[in-house]
């Protein structure tokens, strides 16, 4: 279960935030501007909030109150944004094991085989991030967040860079993520259409507020 109670303000802008998602995978839909990343950034720790409360699976992440702010390499939060972000230097193959790096043994819920089956990458594992399409590099990216073993998989409208031919090949990729790995996922999007191929557990948003 995901509970989140939040205020943060930024210029103009204030995400106030009192959500409790406790389905495994969950859509955040809404239009661009409405708060959907800041909010994806207050639950990873990238931004702290004002005041509020984030817990997930009852471990306390973030409580103004009491102090407690658990930092971001700690939270076991995978993210997937628009662009892959893979290390430029690295092979596809050594991408992947930088998720897997990040991992102790007792927090493990996926193979890098079970991975390499699922997003049907490990023909890539050689090649540079430079050689790959853009569908290669979300693959990938999902792939390392996966293998980080997190307790939560949050991705950013991880098809918005794409286009309808690349969306087209990399959903079905999504779909199969959302239904065979038992991580619970929260998957950001402004598309309705995107996000109903994934789930029917949709949490709408606007204005900063659900």
């Amino acid at each position: 279960m995901i509970e989140v109670q939040v205020n943060f303000k930024r210029k103009d802008f204030m995400l106030d935030v009192n959500l409790i998602a406790n389905k495994r995978v969950n859509a955040l839909f809404g239009p661009s501007g409405s708060g959907k990343s800041t909010l994806l950034s207050v639950i990873a720790g990238i931004i702290n909030p004002t005041y509020g409360r984030i817990v997930i699976d009852g471990e306390c992440l973030f409580d103004s109150v009491s102090g407690v702010n658990i930092p971001i390499h700690k939270r076991r939060v995978g993210l997937v944004f628009q662009e892959g972000r893979l290390f430029p230097h690295l092979t596809v193959e050594k991408n992947l094991l930088y998720g897997v790096n990040l991992t102790a043994n007792q927090n493990e819920h996926v193979s890098i085989n079970q991975v390499l089956e699922l997003l049907e990458i490990g023909h890539l594992l050689k090649k540079p991030p430079h050689q790959l399409s853009g569908g290669e590099k979300q693959r990938v990216a999902l792939g390392r967040a996966l293998l980080s073993s997190p307790r939560l998989l949050m991705l950013d409208e991880p098809l918005a860079s794409l286009d309808d031919r690349l969306k087209s090949q990399i959903l079905p990729f999504l779909k199969r993520v959302a239904e065979e790995i038992s991580i619970p996922m929260i998957y950001i999007s402004h598309s309705m259409d995107e996000v109903q191929q994934i789930t029917k557990n949709i949490i709408m948003i606007e204005n900063g507020k659900i």
